[in-house]
């Protein structure tokens, strides 16, 4: 299981010192913005796989930054540190999409099984997919086809890797880092440009058993990744 990537958006140089520390000895890999428009371009250009978001943060606030990661298609859990006695931020950053918060001061106990429980419920993603169905096509991860009225096509190991990634999230934004780490994990050989050319193979299989006209069940998301349209 790949080491789990923590994206810690807070602006205290101290605090966000402190967390790292604590996160990094409980096994987690940890990446810091200082500031909301330095968290938005690491979303984009790294893979994690949470979100530690203060919610009053310079430049851009900790609830701007969950709003623009839910429309961009990230679904990353978002895990909010709002103050004492803040009872509207907690509202409104649930609202906007975050999946639970925390309020200063907190134990390092109660972060620490937040995290673990928020990290749990994502997990059951993509890699436990054995079979995903869609209107004219069958993605089955086993045995690594796809099939449509068209017929069935065999997927290469990376190719059916890349498609689950896609597959089981549908809509959502899954960046090309993350492809890279998830897929081919400590590979450094692999670059953006394969990943491109497995998305080409992918989407020719794909027409080939469905019968589109052109590529329309994985989406360019231009300078970023890929989402899936079932």
């Amino acid at each position: 299981m790949k080491t789990p990537v923590i994206l810690l958006v807070e602006d205290d140089a101290r605090m966000a010192l402190g967390l790292t520390r604590i996160l990094e000895s409980d096994g987690f890999q940890v990446i810091a913005a200082g500031d909301g428009a330095a968290a938005l371009h690491l979303a984009t250009e790294r893979r994690h796989d949470l979100v530690i978001l203060d919610a009053m943060l310079p430049r851009l606030d900790g609830f701007s930054v969950v709003r623009e990661l839910r429309t961009r298609g990230d679904r990353s859990p978002v895990l909010m540190l709002t103050a004492k006695g803040a009872e509207a931020d907690k509202v409104r950053g649930l609202e906007l999409g975050a999946d639970d918060y925390i309020t200063k001061p907190f134990g390092v106990p109660e972060l620490l099984a937040r995290v673990r429980a928020q990290l749990r419920r994502a997990r059951g993603g993509a890699e436990d997919v054995r079979r995903l169905d869609f209107p004219g096509l069958a993605i089955d991860c086993e045995r690594q086809t796809v099939a449509g009225t068209g017929g069935t096509r065999d997927l290469s190991t990376h190719e059916c890797g890349v498609l689950r990634q896609l597959a089981a999230r549908p809509g959502e934004l899954i960046t090309r880092a993350r492809l890279l780490e998830t897929v081919w994990g400590d590979d450094r050989a692999v670059t953006a440009r394969v990943i491109d050319w497995h998305v080409t193979n992918l989407r020719k299989k794909i027409e080939s058993v469905t019968g589109d006209a052109e590529p329309r069940r994985i989406l360019t998301v231009h300078g970023s990744g890929y989402k899936f349209a079932p």
